[in-house]
């Protein structure tokens, strides 16, 4: 495949536009395997669980697709995911008090 046809797939015409587009495809994947790691961990569990994973891997994925949203400025995809980030950091920390809670509470 040439570069040309490359660039063509992604709508991008130079260089930098063709890294924030790896960035962004990168921060997708990692918000795709949120629901992969969910699956599988469910799929075991024979039950609905959502692993602490999926609350990192939402992070992650949406502090990627937030910088690549910045980057584009599109008003619509930088709400999305901002909004998004308080909820995936709030579950997280909630996780991790009830961790806090039940270690002082063996102690």
């Amino acid at each position: 495949m040439s570069r040309e046809t490359l660039w063509a797939a992604l709508h991008v015409t130079n260089w930098g536009e063709f890294w924030w587009v790896m960035v962004g495809l990168t921060g997708q994947v990692m918000f795709t395997m949120r629901f992969l790691v969910q699956w599988v961990v469910s799929e075991r569990s024979r039950k609905s669980v959502i692993p602490v994973a999926f609350w990192y891997f939402s992070l992650g994925g949406g502090m990627i697709l937030l910088s690549y949203a910045i980057w584009r400025k599109d008003p619509v995809f930088i709400l999305g995911q901002s909004t998004g980030m308080v909820i995936y950091l709030r579950n997280l920390w909630l996780i991790h008090a009830e961790r806090r809670a039940r270690a002082h509470a063996d102690d």
